[in-house]
């Protein structure tokens, strides 16, 4: 292991310096780190809510003066218990880790699906004085979960873009899962590049689109991950460990891994479980 990795696995406390409640069920925290500052958007790190357990997260944002924040939805209890939590009160943080977005320049697409916008905000904030156009399509269940729309708004209007919405349930913008206005934007726009991060079902929708229209693909995968540096296995898709080889993986990659990527992963037990 690189002294790199040595050093951003090392547990390191801090307090919360601010708690936002984004959605019903989406709170954003920040926090200073030196080492998670530094990261790249794609990159990930473990959170650990003491006494309870240890998960990882996309990074949501990096600042120079060491401020960091992630976004965390109630799913758990480990999410449960961070979402009690406070301004002032400890968390602990190993990171970053694994690999980043490709920065690349001209007409891109991104496709956020709830959570998923996260790190896709980091990347997009971080690369729109490069592009030539930026369409960001954002998808939740419903008009209420539709995470970071103002920020977006400001940061598409830098990239001569377009912000579009989806809910299932119609209650903003077009009706439907944010792959639904895909097919067409396809059709009428030339992009150099698309970048996808949420449900892996989705993922896998985007990632078949893009290879009908031979477009350039990167997806953030997620996984059940435990020890972040490739040792444990519990977040192994065909030959790669998603903490380690991704979390950010390009078509070549997921072709590779086509029998699984969608349809399945290893649950607490190690056992493989249906993505339903």
């Amino acid at each position: 292991m690189s002294a790199y990795r040595i050093e951003a696995n090392k547990l390191r406390t801090t307090k919360i310096l601010n708690v936002k409640m984004e959605s019903p069920t989406v709170k954003t925290f920040a926090f200073k780190d030196e080492k998670c500052a530094k990261a790249k958007p794609g990159q990930f790190l473990m959170l650990w809510i003491p006494r309870v357990d240890e998960i990882p997260l996309s990074l949501l944002n990096a600042e120079e003066d060491g401020t960091v924040s992630v976004a965390v939805k109630n799913v758990g209890e480990a999410t449960r218990a961070l979402h009690a939590k406070r301004m002032g009160e400890i968390v602990g943080i190993r990171g970053p880790f694994g690999n980043s977005f490709t920065v690349r320049k001209g007409r891109i697409l991104m496709v956020g699906g709830g959570t998923g916008v996260a790190p896709l905000f980091f990347l997009a904030k971080r690369s729109v004085s490069a592009v030539s156009r930026l369409v960001f399509v954002l998808g939740a269940g419903s008009k209420d979960e539709l995470l970071y729309m103002n920020k977006l708004e400001k940061v598409v209007a830098q990239g001569n873009g377009r912000l579009i919405s989806t809910t299932e349930d119609g209650s903003c913008g077009i009706m439907g899962l944010c792959t639904e206005p895909l097919s067409e934007l396809l059709e009428k726009d030339k992009f150099d590049m698309i970048y996808a991060c949420g449900p892996e079902k989705m993922i896998r929708k985007v990632f078949e689109l893009a290879e009908q229209h031979h477009v350039g693909f990167e997806a953030s995968l997620e996984r059940l991950m435990r020890c972040a540096i490739g040792l444990c296995g519990s977040c192994v898709i065909g030959k790669y460990r998603v903490c380690k080889d991704g979390p950010v993986f390009s078509s070549t990659q997921l072709t590779q891994v086509k029998d699984e990527f969608g349809f399945s992963k290893l649950d607490f037990d190690g056992k493989r479980a249906s993505l339903g």
